[in-house]
């Protein structure tokens, strides 16, 4: 169900690659007519493939977008993608430079490096996520680093953290929460460009995304300090970078606002921003593969609110009863 009333007034682009999905329609795979039957490809080109486009996905890259940041050609990265291209180790150094990732997580080992890390990747292997959470909470907890904010018995943090993609409604209901709670309502994005000195745009194009995710994690650390009760809206991506995201769950109460892809689009192009709509299929095509590059780490929240399932007062009210009682707050 589509609910035109949860259009986000102030809600611009979180990071330039979530507006990204306009350019699809130039980034299709040229490979495609070429590419050979699917039992003629070499099994492992497929696995790094499949890779490549999920790391993509996980950060809201277009092909194209991905290609240009690699310094490599569209084709090339489209044959690479689709397992048909025997892609050279400087290539995948590119790539995997481009993504943000060391190379060993591209070709698909990233616990190689020692054999305390052979023997912690054994007693891990096979868990369930339940058991795992447990396991990143206890390390946490023995670096120093803080584990959980709600283990031990501890009360959660008045630190609301709203996470999901642009269009979700992060603004309009995270200034409606914050107003209810009696709390300050921060927009990290803003905080971002504060430190930054200029627009996330031009910090995308300045700087890159490496400074643009320097910026973000000190803009949360910041933002962590300042406010002990504070409703946070946060960039889509930044469940993207690790460090940050385990930032955001180590010290904030997390809800993950969630919205079907059609909604998306059209809260997106309500805010004026009608660009994603020049190529709905492929843009579509893009955003849904971004959601589901994004959705096991939303998942990782607190709490979740369907802002498809009703219109704008109801969902409010479902957002409102769940951080409540979550605080331990009269409803």
């Amino acid at each position: 169900m589509h609910s035109p009333g949860l259009t986000p007034k102030a809600e611009q682009v979180d990071e330039a690659t979530d507006e990204a999905t306009d350019e699809a329609a130039n980034a299709a795979p040229a490979a495609l007519s070429a590419a050979p039957a699917g039992d003629d490809k070499n099994p492992s080109l497929l696995a790094l493939g499949e890779r490549v486009k999920r790391l993509r996905a996980a950060r809201g890259m277009t092909r194209k977008a991905l290609a240009l940041a690699a310094d490599v050609s569209e084709r090339h990265l489209a044959n690479l993608e689709y397992g048909i291209g025997n892609a050279s180790f400087l290539v995948l150094q590119q790539v995997a430079g481009a993504l943000q990732c060391p190379l060993a997580e591209l070709i698909g080992d990233v616990t190689t490096a020692s054999p305390e890390w052979l023997l912690i990747r054994e007693l891990l292997a096979g868990r369930d996520e339940a058991t795992l959470r447990r396991a990143r909470i206890a390390i946490g907890e023995l670096l120093g680093t803080g584990g959980d904010v709600h283990s031990a018995g501890r009360s959660r943090s008045q630190q609301i953290a709203l996470i999901g993609l642009r269009g979700a409604g992060k603004s309009t209901l995270g200034q409606r929460l914050a107003d209810d709670l009696g709390f300050p309502f921060v927009e990290l994005s803003r905080q971002i460009e504060q430190f930054a000195g200029c627009s996330i745009a031009e910090i995308q194009a300045l700087y890159g995304q490496s400074a643009y995710r320097r910026y973000e994690r000190r803009a949360l650390e910041e933002t962590i300090q300042i406010y002990p009760e504070a409703v946070i809206a946060t960039p889509g991506g930044l469940v993207s970078d690790a460090a940050t995201f385990n930032l955001l769950l180590t010290h904030c109460t997390t809800v993950w606002l969630k919205a079907a892809p059609e909604d998306h689009m059209a809260r997106v192009a309500a805010q004026g921003d009608l660009r994603p709509m020049a190529a709905s299929r492929e843009a579509m095509d893009d955003l849904r593969q971004i959601l589901a590059g994004r959705a096991a780490f939303y998942g990782k929240a607190d709490m979740t609110v369907d802002t498809s399932a009703a219109p704008l007062e109801p969902t409010f009210q479902a957002l409102r009863r769940q951080v409540r009682e979550a605080l331990a707050l009269p409803a």
